[in-house]
């Protein structure tokens, strides 16, 4: 693709954050924007601030990605509305419990594997076949910098987001050789969006997530043009990217505890750690 003007473009959590972002950009480049959020009023949000700017190409629905019935039902309500899907973005997704493994429960791991992975599994599974029959387009799943680093208290997390790029370098590996399908994995930094909305992931959230979503969007959509595969960007994104490449893991969990523990409860570990 050379632009977007006229092509669907799908995004995945698009009421608030990057999500919306992603939808006011492309908005402003003449895509047309098929949009979903698990909360309805926030995604309708979303597209009241597009239709003040007299953009009337968006589909939106309310539903949980995590649910593979209603994915798929909003993939053929796309093409129904919109025609068959360019650009997909799964970027909707949650933080983790905020506790050492030791005390976050299986329910919580099975939670946010559903919404982080299977979401971004479903999405897709959904929208590829339309990306195929166009021969044309981009998958553009969302992992994060903590799906190349562990972190202390993020292991449900960090679970969800390793997975994302390892089913997405498969997925890369598999289109090396298409010339007009490129499949994209973001690695976000520290972005200020409110996904760690829970007591403990306050104080992680006041000194990490500090770069606009606007900026990192911006960036990640030139990359798709640029056909870029791997995008790393954001607050602390570089050092990370180096550690995980460069530093022994013998000394980079060190170097990730001294960092991290400034920003969790030490009380957790004493529970554990004699």
């Amino acid at each position: 693709m050379k632009n977007f003007k006229d092509k669907v473009v799908v995004i995945t959590g698009a009421g608030s954050g990057m999500g919306r972002a992603y939808a006011i950009e492309f908005a402003k480049l003449g895509a047309k924007i098929a949009l979903n959020d698990y909360d309805k009023k926030a995604l309708d949000e979303t597209v009241s601030i597009l239709s003040s700017s007299n953009y009337k190409n968006v589909f939106a629905l309310a539903f949980d990605v995590s649910d593979k019935t209603s994915m798929f039902d909003f993939a053929n309500k796309v093409k129904e509305k919109l025609g068959n899907a360019h650009v997909i973005i799964n970027n909707a997704g949650i933080e983790g419990s905020g506790r050492p493994i030791y005390l976050t429960t299986t329910e919580e791991d099975h939670k946010i594997m559903n919404i982080n992975y299977f979401g971004v599994v479903y999405g897709t599974k959904a929208f590829l076949p339309q990306i195929v029959e166009n021969n044309e387009g981009a998958v553009v799943n969302i992992s994060s910098i903590f799906g190349l680093i562990g972190t202390p208290n993020n292991g449900d997390y960090c679970a969800s987001k390793f997975a994302v790029r390892g089913f997405t370098e498969a997925l890369m590996a598999e289109f090396h050789e298409s010339k007009t399908i490129s499949i994209h994995c973001v690695h976000p930094g520290g972005i200020a969006t409110n996904i760690a909305r829970g007591e403990n992931g306050k104080a992680f959230s006041q000194k990490y997530l500090t770069t606009p979503p606007e900026t990192i969007v911006k960036h990640v959509i030139q990359s798709i043009l640029d056909k870029k595969a791997k995008i790393v960007f954001g607050n602390d994104s570089f050092k990370t990217w180096l550690g995980s490449n460069l530093v022994p893991q013998g000394i980079l969990k060190g170097i990730i505890w001294n960092e991290i523990k400034k920003v969790v409860n030490k009380d957790d570990y004493k529970k554990f750690i004699k």
